[in-house]
């Protein structure tokens, strides 16, 4: 589980986030930041029905999304709120797969070195 104070939980906050961030998309996963006024940058998954009918999968996902992240928050650049959107292919990849691409979309945003 992510930290209490690196999850986007308002449903304003993800709005605007989703409306104003910019996007990155890599493979199966898509990235929306946008700048906040905090010290630490907060996220939030999206993994809707369309990845899987069933929520033990999407579940998953969201387990291992949440997993790469935890592993990155401390070199992490404070001061973003960020989105982390699945497409439908994210069930069938396995953990590193998924890390790597997240990885991956989290260097193009510059949110890590």
């Amino acid at each position: 589980m992510l930290p209490q104070d690196s999850r986007l939980q308002n449903e304003k906050d993800i709005e605007r986030v989703y409306r104003k961030g910019k996007s990155f998309k890599e493979d199966f996963l898509v990235l929306k930041a946008v700048k906040n006024s905090l010290a630490k940058s907060r996220f939030a998954f999206i993994v809707s029905q369309k990845v899987s009918k069933k929520a033990v999968a999407r579940n998953k996902v969201k387990r291992r999304l949440r997993e790469t992240i935890k592993k990155q928050i401390k070199a992490m650049a404070p001061g973003f709120d960020n989105l982390v959107i699945a497409r439908s292919e994210t069930s069938e990849k396995n953990f590193p797969e998924i890390e790597k691409v997240l990885i991956k979309l989290l260097k193009r945003a510059k949110l890590i070195k």
